[in-house]
């Protein structure tokens, strides 16, 4: 998928999403590269993929992601880390994003996608809401 100066295409390699860690920085700003190397490693061989919005060869937005089978929700798509560098928001790199997202969710026939986002993150809440999500519930955390 391409838009004007972006291009839309899938983060494949393991490489390449250690990589990215500039970008998932900006949303986990206490993360270490040796701590994001560690949580890649773990979850690569589980089916986390990426997608990313290139500007040449410069990746200016991100999104992880599962597809996966929940009792509420049917087969869905989980959106994760969706992330786009302070120079290029509100310059449509995440709406290319989501739709790309939402597209691979439909091939691979899920019935929904769900994400969830910092409760801090007014902007990314006025996105979604946008986009036609909605608030479902709380995701409840507690650190073993």
């Amino acid at each position: 998928m391409t838009s004007s100066s972006f291009t839309i295409r899938p983060i494949t390699s393991h490489q390449e999403m250690l990589d990215q860690f500039k970008l998932i920085q900006l949303l986990n700003p206490h993360m270490t590269p040796e701590r994001y190397t560690q949580l890649v490693d773990q979850m690569h061989p589980s089916h986390y993929q990426m997608v990313g919005c290139f500007q040449g060869e410069t990746c200016v937005g991100l999104s992880g992601y599962w597809i996966a089978t929940k009792l509420y929700s049917g087969k869905y798509l989980e959106i994760d880390n969706f992330v786009v560098d302070e120079p290029n928001r509100s310059q449509g790199v995440g709406k290319l994003l989501l739709d790309w997202l939402l597209a691979e969710a439909t091939a691979h026939n899920c019935e929904t996608a769900m994400l969830d986002a910092y409760v801090v993150n007014a902007p990314a809440h006025k996105f979604y809401l946008r986009e036609g999500f909605q608030i479902k519930g709380f995701h409840f955390l507690k650190k073993l």
